[in-house]
């Protein structure tokens, strides 16, 4: 009797797959079309749509870096050394004390960014990867400047799961914004897809992280006397300084005239008045991750500063 049941729920199965893949072709058939035609003299990609999304590249490897190195305990030069173009190795990497549901998070985010990088390579091209410090002394350094003293011990990112995704919320914003704010520069149909494919899987690390913390906003993080919401309200505060132009980083908990049509407290969604999304410019996120609150000095996360036409710019100017 097991034997035929089992056989019969096989045979269902069957004809429920083969209904559904018949119903695929069926469609596929009737309708063959399946990309959007683009304007018979559009332009894939324009000359200053490079320069834009090339500047987004040295998030994309900071992101890519630090995730794999906490993941898996090894970076770019492991999993695609193609793509870093002889650009050197990480200052203080390493792999970070993660539970199984965290380190499958990051996993994923990890090899996103790969797939970023490969997706930008194509569109606009890639530069050397700039020199990245993500040890844990910078982001000791980072944790106090937020705080307005010196944590102790010194904050470690890779000491344990909280820890670690309390400094990824460092990271995934600023993307988010910067790639906010170029939008309205891109011109080319290659490269408004490629911006709003990259604007949506950045938008959905910084959710996830934003809800990992939002539900532990009470937790005290070990060993120090404050709470999850109080460290991403100090760096969200801390990232305002530092980029000088008004509220554009909220912390996951907020007064009510903050929150969502100033009926909220809870903010695991950072965005302006209307509830959208709010954008930064390139001398904006400069300043905030060089630490530096200046788009000409470089230190933080670049010691040398960024790569590419943008970043180079900045650079050369006088301070």
């Amino acid at each position: 009797m097991g034997v035929l049941l089992a056989s019969t729920f096989s045979l269902i199965r069957i004809i429920i797959w083969m209904s559904i893949m018949s119903n695929c072709i069926s469609i596929s058939s009737s309708y063959p079309i399946c990309e959007s035609p683009y304007p018979p003299h559009a332009i894939p990609v324009y000359e200053d749509d490079v320069d834009t999304l090339q500047f987004a590249v040295n998030l994309e490897f900071l992101e890519a870096e630090y995730f794999l190195w906490a993941a898996l305990g090894y970076g770019l030069d492991h999993v695609a050394p193609r793509l870093v173009l002889g650009g050197p190795p990480p200052i203080g990497a390493q792999k970070a004390k993660l539970d199984s549901l965290t380190r499958n998070i990051i996993t994923e985010f990890a090899y996103q960014e790969v797939g970023h990088l490969r997706a930008l390579e194509k569109t606009v091209g890639l530069f050397p990867r700039p020199l990245l410090d993500v040890s844990p002394k910078n982001f000791a350094k980072l944790f106090d400047e937020a705080f307005g003293y010196v944590l102790d011990p010194p904050f470690d990112p890779y000491r344990d799961s909280l820890s670690y995704m309390l400094s990824c919320y460092v990271i995934p914003y600023m993307g988010l914004v910067g790639y906010v704010g170029a939008n309205p520069l891109i011109n080319g149909y290659q490269t408004k897809r490629l911006l709003a494919g990259l604007l949506g899987v950045e938008s959905g690390q910084d959710a996830v992280i934003r809800m990992y913390l939002y539900e532990r906003a009470e937790e005290l993080v070990h060993p120090y006397n404050h709470t999850v919401a109080e460290f991403t309200i100090r760096i969200s505060e801390l990232r305002n300084q530092l980029a000088m132009c008004g509220i554009k980083d909220e912390g996951i908990i907020v007064p009510p005239q903050l929150g969502a049509e100033n009926r909220t407290e809870s903010n695991v969604l950072s965005a302006n008045f209307d509830s959208i999304s709010y954008r930064r410019t390139p001398g904006e996120i400069l300043r905030v991750v060089y630490n530096t609150g200046s788009e000409h000095s470089p230190g933080g996360f670049y010691p040398h500063g960024g790569s590419g036409r943008i970043a180079k710019e900045f650079l050369k100017m006088p301070h």
